[in-house]
């Protein structure tokens, strides 16, 4: 239950991205994403899900907001959109 609830929040943040929001809307949404994507990367590795672990772990350092990796905010929009439908 917790995990659909973390995917839908995320989903929703990570589509409203792609909107015209200030920048610290998408600093809330780094951390958020930091946050939710440890949280079912730890729920992943439990239920011993090798798979989604990594992905999990690799989503949540891309998002993560204390080394930014600039990508640009047209591929920042993919990287949204690809995220929302996994």
């Amino acid at each position: 239950m917790l995990q659909t609830v973390i995917k839908i929040a995320l989903t929703i943040l990570f589509l409203i991205c792609l909107l015209d929001m200030p920048y610290g809307y998408f600093q809330i949404v780094r951390y958020a994403g930091l946050l939710g994507f440890g949280i079912l990367a730890f729920q992943a590795n439990e239920n011993k899900q090798k798979e989604l672990t990594i992905i999990f772990l690799v989503l949540a350092m891309l998002f993560q907001p204390f080394f930014k990796i600039a990508l640009g905010m047209q591929i920042w929009n993919i990287v949204d959109v690809i995220v929302s439908i996994f």
